[in-house]
């Protein structure tokens, strides 16, 4: 614990302070320049809401974000096994027929 950075988050129209470890303080404020860039963009399609409400649609999608990927990545593996198996097949069937 006694190795962790303090650094300064701002997201929306608050600022945060956050301890974290040093080797994540990149990914951490690449995530945080996200989360406000994905809040202003919100902020141009959706005028007249309030900072609660830009922050709740980032969460939105970025959870979407993330459960999209999941499926994707899952959607994946059974591409990759059924692709594995039809290829078990077609080196079976070249071997009968030597």
């Amino acid at each position: 614990m006694s190795n962790l950075i303090p650094i300064s988050a701002v997201i929306g129209d608050r600022s945060y302070r956050i301890k974290i470890q040093p080797q994540d303080e990149e990914v951490v404020r690449k995530t945080l320049k996200m989360i406000n860039d994905k809040i202003l963009e919100f902020r141009t399609l959706f005028a007249g809401k309030d900072m609660q409400d830009y922050i709740a649609m980032v969460v939105i999608w970025f959870a979407t974000e993330q459960l999209a990927q999941q499926a994707a990545g899952i959607e994946q593996e059974g591409i990759e096994e059924r692709m594995l198996k039809i290829e078990s097949l077609l080196d079976e069937m070249m071997r009968t027929e030597r």
